[in-house]
């Protein structure tokens, strides 16, 4: 079993690798920084031995990346059986303030790599007539909040796209699972709230992994997980 994951060298990517890696599944790993992707799979394969761990540097806010990463899988996976499209960026700002390209960036990675990375993929999950997309949206696609401007935009896309892929893959045994966790305690958020006061990154993993795992009749559409305290 198969399993790629983009935005995999840190955070929720490289927490939902281990979790997928401890139960046996071959890892396809991508992020944007090869300095940063290749130390975090070395990890992974000296603590999980008996489990392939292939990691690849793309810029995924390019459509060609994408498209090369979809390849480069394609070329070496006998199949492909679960796609995390976990990449993304944030740039802080309102509408009103935040620098001029943010928009067209957090599109770019947010959006349009999870689009490019998925349609490249398709063809062997129709083939197949199996597998599991998630896109890892935010609660800031749900809700506006100050500060999240374009952020939220390419949030709320994201889930967009999730709704629409759910209803076309239906009918074609590929399941599409969306999540919306509030904050998780990563690299970006140290310094800035206590740890305990925030959700971990292996809760989401857990949630995926487990979603991942229902019969071939359940899916599960949307996961929404806030801090028990609430959203910051």
């Amino acid at each position: 079993m198969n399993v790629v994951i983009t935005g995999a060298s840190r955070g929720l990517g490289k927490a939902i690798a281990r979790k997928f890696a401890a139960n046996g599944y071959d890892l396809f790993l991508s992020s944007r920084h090869e300095e940063s992707l290749l130390p975090a799979a070395e990890e992974l394969k000296a603590e999980f031995p008996s489990v392939a761990v292939h990691a690849k540097a793309f810029d995924l806010g390019k459509k060609q990346q994408a498209q090369f990463l979809a390849r480069w899988v394609l070329e070496q996976a006998s199949s492909v059986d679960i796609l995390v499209n976990n990449a993304g960026t944030f740039v802080p700002g309102n509408v009103s303030d935040e620098p001029d390209g943010a928009l067209e960036e957090m599109l770019d990675v947010n959006l349009c790599s999870a689009y490019h990375l998925t349609r490249a993929l398709l063809p062997r999950f129709m083939e197949q007539r199996s597998g599991h997309i998630f896109n890892m949206g935010s609660i800031a696609g749900l809700k506006a909040y100050p500060g999240g401007g374009s952020y939220s935009i390419s949030k709320f896309a994201l889930h967009g796209f999730s709704k629409n892929l759910r209803h076309e893959l239906m009918p074609h045994g590929i399941k599409v699972t969306t999540l919306i966790p509030g904050a998780v305690f990563t690299d970006s958020w140290k310094g800035f709230v206590a740890e305990e006061r925030i959700m971990q990154a292996d809760d989401i993993a857990q949630l995926v992994y487990t979603a991942s795992q229902l019969s071939l009749q359940a899916t599960v559409e949307e996961i929404i997980i806030r801090p028990q305290l609430g959203d910051l």
